[in-house]
């Protein structure tokens, strides 16, 4: 049976200031390290003698010594609270300067594109963030998966996301090696696509993505077929510039081929138009610094 769970109200009251009179072996003296008058320690004392029931400090006219339970409760609650400070200076450090572990959900086409160019520069601006990369195509939950932000297309972005544009839009190009194309010509139309060998992409929820194009305000798909279905955009290209067949790849990932003329493009009166990359966060609560020290970086750099 599930029980309702409640955090005991001033369960820690007293505790620093019994800490603080058993290492001085003064009320005063106590009183002046917590920068506190010595009645305010002399009250939080007995209100935890009086919650715990028994009696934690021996009180003498000239010094204060520890009774058996005092001595008890010093030994296991000195090192607690210790443990305690240091986990507050931990978090409080992770909220006030860059630092700790960052962790990024990125599509692995996106990584040579957009990151490869910053790490080394991020890493030595910030020595003391560790960076971590998840190059993975799948769509994560970002809580749940334990990731600071993503990096996706920006048509993928739940609407609830605080989005930070990464690149212009830009463009789904067709592209195929000069080679194929001079075997089986270059299509004109959408309707061309029918008898030449399209590469697929299968999604990560286990969708074969349509080939989409725009005729003017109007969204088309083309039914396509070929011999190699991939999870990744990397793999497509390597496959197109192979003489495979044609990809629709994203203009930024096939950019350099096509310009080296490994690649050529095709129906570019029709390709279709994404918003561009982003990264994206839960911004529910201020942006930790590790993540605004990324952010800033990566887009200066754009």
């Amino acid at each position: 049976m599930k029980q309702n769970y409640t955090v005991r109200r001033g369960a820690l009251e007293g505790v620093e200031a019994v800490l603080a009179v058993a290492r001085r072996r003064n009320f005063r003296r106590a009183a002046a390290d917590l920068g506190v008058t010595p009645s305010a320690v002399s009250q939080a004392v007995r209100g935890l003698e009086a919650r715990l029931g028994a009696a934690l400090l021996a009180r003498m006219t000239r010094s204060v010594g520890l009774t058996e339970a005092g001595q008890r409760f010093i030994e296991r609650a000195g090192p607690a609270f210790e443990e305690l400070v240091a986990a507050g200076e931990a978090a409080r450090d992770i909220g006030q300067r860059p630092t700790g572990l960052l962790r990024l959900s990125v599509p692995r086409s996106v990584v040579p594109l957009i990151l490869e160019p910053v790490i080394a520069s991020f890493c030595r601006a910030y020595p003391e963030i560790e960076l971590e990369i998840a190059a993975s195509d799948e769509m994560v939950d970002l809580a749940s998966g334990g990731f600071d932000a993503g990096i996706r297309l920006g048509q993928f972005i739940a609407a609830d996301m605080v989005a930070v544009r990464l690149t212009p839009a830009f463009s789904f190009v067709v592209v195929a090696s000069p080679e194929y194309l001079a075997r089986h010509g270059r299509p004109e139309r959408a309707d061309d696509l029918r008898r030449h060998a399209c590469l697929r992409l299968r999604r990560s929820n286990g969708a074969i993505a349509p080939w989409s194009f725009a005729d003017g305000n109007s969204a088309i798909e083309a039914a396509v077929s070929g011999p190699l279905i991939a999870h990744d955009y990397p793999t497509l290209l390597g496959a197109a510039m192979q003489g495979l067949g044609l990809a629709q790849i994203p203009g930024p990932v096939a950019a350099r081929a096509i310009a080296e003329g490994r690649l050529q493009s095709v129906l570019d009166d029709i390709a279709a138009m994404t918003p561009g990359v982003f990264l994206y966060h839960l911004g529910r609560r201020q942006v930790l610094p590790k993540l605004r020290a990324f952010i800033d970086h990566v887009t200066s750099a754009a």
